[in-house]
């Protein structure tokens, strides 16, 4: 059975520039993030659940185009493993875009969150328990680095909301990278403009809402959706792609 990513120690990785301890650091500061956002309200906790929102997402965005393929080549479960992890993203996506919804400091928002929580530390356990552990034993550590490089790469420049209409594999997520990187950016900013209660505040809201439309029009793109195995859509996503 192999070591856990948590067992193992940065050498063991591979080194502070291998894929696996890359990886393992997001997870460290996912928590750090949820423990954040679970003890604050209002304002704050909405500033956490952003922040939280710019790590998850881009971080998932960076697996599926980058790790689970080369899984997908090299173990021959590979293709079972990755999907069962894209359902779990594929679940988290939905489940933060119904959550922007709802007030931050209701009681309906609180149980959306606790069941976004517990998918992704169910999430962050099938990768470092299984599937990274998996790749290591099939990778040498100077191909660790090297995906290592790509996967910041594409993290750093990846959509930073969720998008349950777009595939979860390429080509669909490639092609989808540029237009809703660039959207989300832009609404990121506006959002943190309208939280400085400052006399512009409606007025970007209303900017982010409408940037928010744009990026729902592009999502439903048909060549964004090229790629998805139909088994990690929801009800609730086949319903949307239809719309």
């Amino acid at each position: 059975m192999p070591l856990s990513l948590a067992e193992q120690t940065e050498k063991e990785l591979g080194g502070i520039k291998s894929v696996l301890c890359r990886q393992k650091r997001d997870h460290v500061e996912l928590d750090r993030l949820i423990a954040a956002a679970e003890k604050s309200s209002g304002t704050e906790r909405a500033a956490a659940l952003d922040d939280l929102t710019r790590l998850v997402f881009p971080h998932a965005f960076a697996e599926e185009a980058v790790l689970w393929p080369v899984i997908r080549r090299r173990l021959p479960d590979g293709e079972q493993l990755t999907l069962e992890v894209e359902k779990e993203h594929q679940a988290i996506n939905e489940l933060v875009t119904s959550l922007a919804k709802v007030d931050v400091d209701s009681a309906e928002h609180r149980e959306l969150f606790t069941e976004i929580v517990r998918l992704l530390r169910e999430d962050v356990r099938d990768e470092e328990d299984e599937l990274l552990p998996r790749l290591q034993e099939v990778s040498t550590t100077a191909e660790l680095i090297r995906w290592g490089s790509y996967w910041q790469a594409v993290r750093s420049t990846a959509p930073t909301r969720p998008h349950p209409v777009v595939a979860r594999r390429p080509p669909g997520n490639v092609l989808a990278a540029v237009p809703l990187s660039v959207l989300d950016r832009i609404r990121d900013r506006l959002d943190a403009l309208a939280r400085s209660a400052g006399a512009g505040s409606r007025l970007a809201l209303s900017a982010s809402a409408a940037v928010a439309s744009v990026a729902g029009a592009v999502e439903h793109l048909p060549p964004l959706q090229r790629g998805e195995r139909r088994a990690t859509r929801s009800p609730r996503t086949d319903n949307r792609r239809v719309r």
